[in-house]
């Protein structure tokens, strides 16, 4: 919330209380209908008891002790059983309006995070094979709820967390093994479960075209091991750079690798041991998970019947080959980012992963880490239309779409506010016909143009020799019709939209924030025209249009959308 809208809320607050003394505690919300005034309190229905009166009475002479001089309040009216609803005056809406000039491009920000440290890990697509729609998705999602948390005031770092290590490779290595030997006409079959994309023909044949045959007579696992070294850095290197096509720069490119190579993981299955939470069977080492997470749900009030619902089962560590698991490996690295200091870890993942959320937080509970340092997005997967037609995918046949190919057929300003349209558990469809077209029926083309008409209307006063710039207080004191009020209302809650999104994980809130706000203008610019004869109220109107044309951009930018100056 800007501080305009702040000292108005506080206002409302300070003056209730010093016209009753002792007053409990009540609620203080904006209306429905604005008509309505733009605060309602309750305090006169909360307190009746106390004061052994009738609630409108009670309201009806707080009202009568109130005074309203030296406050964002023209007036307070009594309504219904004894809400007591407020208005804001004329200074209320000028000092937004000069609140968002002296801000500037830091409108929006504050300081509600406190600089808590914040880590946003999403996308973290296995580096076998290309990323694919669900990647998309959690890539705008991910990079637009760092940069909301970022502007809500937090210190925030994004992270790519690479799985270089484990069954995956295992499985990339064995697929290119058999492509490069085909390649040489050796009758061999790709197995159903191995990697079937072009992607690992294309890699196997790149080998071979610089190696020969050369590793055919090689022994297995070094033949496996050079196609490893030689495809991998290739894929991650397309990784990075479809991530940074798609305008997403992480802080960190951590390798899976890294907690094997450092001793991470054995530190990490020590700890549980020594905690006693893990038990050796049948050759393997495993992980008492039942006995976690039935004790935090005990403690959630769960009964012993709901928990038994649940089919709790215990998790390998350490496979009977003494290979560790790829949930020991994921244990290390939450431990990791813990212990890099940083107090909440978000991470983005598909819905299927909802049943290893509560793994993940009863794991780092045994660790005595704490749960809560965990918060986990799940996201919904995302269908493509395309006239009205579903595009399947396939990404075993190698006829997936992927991340790379919808980026080179879509523009990326629509492809990032879509996928940030809706909240991540929902789910949702991609129009690959609506992302393209040049009109109003594209959310991100009819913010876009907003911005394009404020400047195009601020070109033609220049032309015209009209002077461009900030108003007085004074002067936006005129700003008195509906349309003028209702886009300064939505100016000023930027801030607020901003922190709820953030609190709620949930940059779709930043979208729908822009899209109203683009229909605001829109609605104030047929309603009231700018250049009138009443220079104050000319100056005052170019004001708000300049207001609105930073918070556009401001919010925009905050969605590494661009911000036209012509459409």
């Amino acid at each position: 919330m800007s501080k305009v809208v702040n000292a108005a809320r506080d206002q409302l607050v300070a003056v209730i209380n010093a016209a009753k003394d002792g007053l409990k505690e009540f609620k203080v919300e904006v209306p429905a209908d604005r008509a309505n005034g733009d605060f309602s309190a309750n305090a006169a229905m909360v307190n009746a008891k106390t004061f052994s009166m009738n609630p409108r009475a009670l309201a009806e002479e707080i009202v009568s002790n109130i005074n309203l001089d030296d406050t964002y309040f023209s007036k307070v009216e009594v309504a219904g059983p004894g809400f007591m609803n407020f208005f804001l005056s004329d200074k209320y809406y000028a000092d937004v309006l000069l609140d968002i000039d002296e801000c500037g491009d830091n409108y929006g920000r504050s300081d509600f995070g406190q600089g808590k440290k914040v880590l946003v890990e999403f996308v973290s697509a296995n580096p076998t094979g290309p990323m694919h729609m669900g990647n998309a998705r959690g890539g705008a999602l991910g990079d637009c709820l760092a940069a909301v948390l970022d502007y809500a005031g937090y210190y925030v770092e994004r992270e790519f967390y690479i799985n270089d290590a484990g069954n995956q490779i295992d499985k990339f290595a064995l697929s290119l093994d058999i492509r490069y030997q085909q390649h040489y006409g050796v009758d061999i079959e790709l197995p159903e479960d191995s990697y079937h994309g072009d992607d690992i023909r294309i890699l196997a044949e790149e080998f071979a075209e610089i190696n020969g045959d050369s590793f055919l007579q090689r022994d297995e696992a070094d033949r496996r091991a050079a196609l490893v070294e030689f495809a991998l850095p290739k894929n991650i290197a397309n990784m990075k750079a479809a991530m940074e096509k798609y305008r997403i720069n992480y802080d960190t490119w951590f390798h899976e690798s890294t907690l094997h190579n450092s001793g991470d993981v054995k530190a990490t299955i020590d700890e549980l041991t020594k905690r006693g939470y893990t038990y050796e069977k049948d050759g393997a080492l495993w992980y008492k998970n039942i006995e976690v997470q039935t004790a935090m749900l005990k403690a959630q009030g769960k009964s012993d019947a709901d928990i038994e619902k649940l089919d709790l089962k215990d998790d390998v560590l350490i496979r009977a080959n003494g290979n560790p698991t790829y949930f020991a490996a994921d244990i290390a690295y939450h431990r990791n980012k813990i212990k890099r200091g940083f107090e909440t870890n978000i991470d983005v993942w598909g819905a299927d992963h909802h049943g290893h959320v509560a793994r993940m937080k009863g794991a780092l509970e045994a660790l005595g880490l704490g749960a809560e340092k965990l918060d986990v997005v799940l996201m919904q997967l995302v269908k493509l239309m395309d006239n009205g037609e579903v595009v399947r995918m396939s990404k075993r046949t190698g006829k997936a779409i992927t991340l790379t190919d919808l980026l080179d057929e879509i523009p990326i300003d629509a492809v990032r506010f879509i996928f940030n349209l809706r909240e991540a558990g929902s789910q949702m469809e991609f129009d690959l016909g609506l992302a393209v077209q040049q009109d109003s029926q594209n959310p991100v083309y009819y913010c876009q143009y907003a911005h394009a008409r404020i400047c195009s209307i601020l070109r033609k006063l220049e032309e015209e020799n009209v002077t461009v710039g900030p108003a007085t207080g004074a002067q936006l004191e005129k700003l008195v019709a509906p349309e003028e009020r209702e886009l300064i209302r939505h100016l000023g809650s930027l801030e607020d939209e901003i922190i709820a999104a953030a609190k709620a994980y949930d940059p779709a809130r930043i979208t729908r924030y822009l899209l109203e706000l683009a229909t605001l203008f829109h609605k104030f610019y047929n309603a009231c025209r700018v250049n009138v004869e009443d220079e104050d109220l000319r100056a005052a109107r170019i004001h708000l249009c300049l207001c609105t044309k930073l918070v556009l951009k401001n919010t925009l930018t905050m969605l590494k959308v661009s911000v036209p100056d012509k459409m």
